[in-house]
């Protein structure tokens, strides 16, 4: 399959090409970027050669229409779309550019990779958050115009970054225009904190953030394992919540365990 990753610089996006380069089911990957990303040169059984870097100046203009990106990311099966501007720095930039990055991004890239030509079905899975609030009549009490539009829920720890960026009008447009596209089958994933798996503090820390905040914890590399595989091969429901994403991972695991 043809899997386009957006975003393709980022914290989790990055765990997902280490893995999809090593899954014989995945036979071409698109890295979607504002730079030229590489493969990494540390993956062990990973295929280089199956990784093509697309650079667009603007994940809204792109250009889309450019006759060079259209071809790469014509024949898609799926997008896992990771572009966002977090929380945490949110208030470092004016409303209306979080909004244009968060959502009418989001859809424009949609509608371009969908353009395109995308095969069928054509899976679009998008990651959210745990906190999402898709009910616009609802003012969430922490940055509600963040909120409403990518209803958020981010926590930092000191060495390893958690990204929890949730949505809820960004959702509600997806899920809107997969309803007039049948073809779109659209997933989208909310995870809770996301460790490393790697760092000290995550080991200590983050089990007492999610005893005081109630949010699950789940490494990096287990999300992107459960992302990919839902991607991949479908997933039962539009939405899979964070305690959903993390028992997928306890099952995936077991299940590579004993192949």
């Amino acid at each position: 399959m043809k899997l386009i990753i957006a975003g393709a610089t980022g914290y989790v996006a990055t765990e997902l090409i280490r893995q999809s380069l090593r899954r014989p089911d995945v036979t071409s990957v698109v890295a979607l970027a504002r730079k030229t990303v590489a493969a990494p040169a540390d993956v062990a059984g990973a295929n280089a050669a199956k990784l093509t870097s697309v650079v667009v100046k603007d994940y809204e203009t792109g250009p889309y229409d450019d006759e060079a990106t259209r071809k790469a990311l014509a024949g898609a099966d799926a997008c896992i779309w990771t572009v966002a501007i977090t929380p945490s720095k949110s208030s470092a930039y004016p409303f209306k550019e979080v909004r244009r990055i968060c959502q009418s991004s989001t859809l424009a890239g949609l509608r371009a990779i969908h353009g395109a030509g995308s095969n069928r079905p054509f899976r679009f899975l998008y990651m959210s958050g745990i906190a999402a609030e898709r009910d616009q009549t609802k003012k969430p009490p922490f940055k509600p115009e963040y909120s409403l539009m990518r209803a958020t829920c981010s926590l930092r720890l000191y060495c390893g970054v958690l990204v929890l960026t949730c949505q809820g009008q960004t959702e509600n447009d997806i899920l809107a225009y997969a309803a007039d596209h049948r073809e779109v089958e659209p997933i989208i994933v909310k995870p809770g904190l996301i460790t490393s798996n790697r760092l000290f503090q995550d080991w200590i820390m983050a089990p007492l953030v999610g005893v005081v905040a109630g949010v699950p914890n789940m490494p990096l590399s287990a999300l992107a394992t459960v992302m990919l595989d839902q991607a991949i091969n479908g997933a039962k429901a539009d939405t899979i919540l964070a305690a959903e994403l993390v028992q997928m991972g306890k099952d995936l695991a077991t299940k590579q365990a004993k192949q």
